[in-house]
């Protein structure tokens, strides 16, 4: 499909819950409305209190009497169905997340979906070729042991997703719950409540077990993100957003000490020596601090360029982020889409204003884009790069989340590893050199939980994936999702 034929593609307009594998209606909805041009997209069910329970407890049932007593290579068959289901409708679901988010529809096609697909492929593949650790053991009396580790279920595992990449974050987390034996009761952003729409209909389709997955709509404070993490028969949490939501979900499964993991925010740096092979340097940061206009947890807002590069840099960042082509995502072209809502809009409006106050000089945007037609009633702002701001800047410690970076020179490696670590965040970050000696010797010394090295945003999802600091805390990815998704068993058997 060409990029403005997805604009015509027919999506739901009334978002219903999935319970125990039927779609229920809510008395009460809200609407979603888009980013491009604030049209009303669809009506959303927001979820009662009742809801969220029957969800719940359609999980335990199944958790308990199906899913959960289900074979390994079952599960995985299962996965391997739903992510089929994704491809058959794929054109569908890049509809959905472009509508949504905004997001260029290149972007959706070669990111989103096809991220999604694999998620569900690799925890698939993930299970059937797991090893068990095994250890052989001796005591001092002559007994022979051996001993073993079993991986079991957790039971129910409440999912919040975000809406800045809404379909991969949400898959990130449901296909390992699931290949683990976990049923799911999730919930995705109120911003972007499609695609997650379509992934239910999907495991209708494929006629996935009643209750195995469980969708509800609704917000966070006293609704229904509130009532599922305080929901007794939830047995973990795992959320990314906000490090203050974060902080109350902690609150709200303190009692019960369940099992929470959390990717939270970032202030990510991105470093740059002078031997840095600078054109691609230039063009890494570009899309560090761009891409997704800059609504992504991994995203570059702090960057550190040696001196004797700085001047340079900054006239060519400047240069390539002007050539950014704002504005819909349908039309051909188009880099850089909208914020999420005119809310969050203003939000990063307010730090453009605050930078100016603190002394900012603005080398490009700081403002809002016009365009002339409907997208002027949409949440667009122009890619902003500021430099002069000292490190304590409010501009500089807060997280923006927005198409926004401020540029400052350093003199030395040590200098610029204990400016970068001067951060209550530490989600990511990048550095850029063409001596590899140093680029592993400050990754060690950074206390973020993934450095790329001439990169951004390369992902193994075999790999750890998560943050420290403010930036959360629990590792997702590859075996490491397996050890948050179940309960490790050791099994000592005597042997002689």
């Amino acid at each position: 499909m060409s990029p403005n034929a997805y604009a015509q593609a027919a999506l739901p307009k009334r978002l219903q819950h999935f319970v125990d594998g039927q779609f229920i209606d809510s008395a009460d909805s809200f609407p979603n409305i888009s980013p491009i041009d604030g049209s009303e997209l669809s009506q959303v069910a927001e979820a009662s209190k009742d809801q969220v329970d029957a969800a719940v407890r359609a999980a335990k049932r199944t958790q308990d009497g199906v899913w959960g007593s289900l074979k390994v290579s079952e599960r995985a068959d299962w996965l391997y169905r739903i992510a089929d289901g994704i491809q058959a409708r794929f054109d569908d679901f890049v509809a959905a997340e472009v509508a949504d988010t905004g997001r260029p529809v290149s972007q959706a096609r070669s990111l989103d979906i096809t991220r999604g697909i694999a998620n569900f492929r690799t925890f698939a593949d993930l299970i059937r070729t797991a090893n068990s650790e095994f250890y052989e053991t001796s005591t001092a009396d002559g007994g022979e042991f051996i001993n073993y580790v079993t991986h079991k279920p957790l039971g129910v595992v409440g999912v919040i997703s975000p809406w800045n990449l809404p379909l991969l974050l949400f898959t990130w987390k449901v296909a390992p719950a699931l290949a683990m034996g976990n049923c799911v009761v999730a919930k995705p952003s109120e911003e972007t409540p499609t695609s997650a729409t379509l992934l239910a209909e999907v495991m209708r389709d494929i006629g996935l077990p009643p209750g195995v997955f469980n969708l509800i709509h609704g917000h966070g404070g006293n609704a229904a993100g509130e009532w599922l993490t305080q929901h007794p028969d939830i047995d973990a949490i795992t959320f990314t957003g906000e490090s203050k939501t974060g902080s109350a979900i902690m609150k709200a499964v303190a009692d019960g000490v369940k099992n929470v993991s959390f990717e939270l925010g970032g202030k990510n740096a991105a470093v740059v020596f002078a031997d840095a092979d600078f054109e691609a340097a230039v063009d890494g940061v570009l899309s560090s601090s761009f891409t997704n206009a800059g609504q992504v947890c991994l995203c570059s807002e702090r960057v550190y360029v040696e001196r004797p590069i700085f001047d340079r840099f900054v006239v060519a960042l400047k240069a390539k982020t002007e050539a950014l082509k704002v504005g819909s995502p349908y039309d051909e072209g188009t880099t850089t889409g909208p914020l999420i809502s005119k809310g969050h809009r203003e939000k990063v409006l307010s730090y453009f204003r605050l930078a100016v106050e603190e002394g900012a000089t603005v080398v490009t945007g700081g403002g809002v884009p016009s365009f002339g037609n409907v997208c002027d009633d949409g949440a667009f702002v122009q890619p902003t790069i500021w430099t002069g701001l000292p490190d304590t800047a409010r501009c500089v410690t807060e997280e923006i989340f927005g198409p926004v970076c401020h540029i400052a020179p350093f003199d030395a490696e040590d200098e610029v590893v204990n400016r970068v670590n001067d951060s209550a965040y530490g989600l990511a970050a990048c550095v850029w050199t063409s001596n590899l000696t140093r680029g592993h010797r400050v990754a060690r010394q950074i206390e973020t939980g993934i450095v790329w090295i001439n990169a951004w945003f390369v992902r193994d999802l075999r790999t750890p994936f998560g943050g420290s600091k403010l930036s959360g805390f629990g590792r997702e990815g590859g075996r490491h999702s397996m050890d948050f998704y179940t309960e490790a068993t050791n099994v000592c058997v005597r042997i002689g």
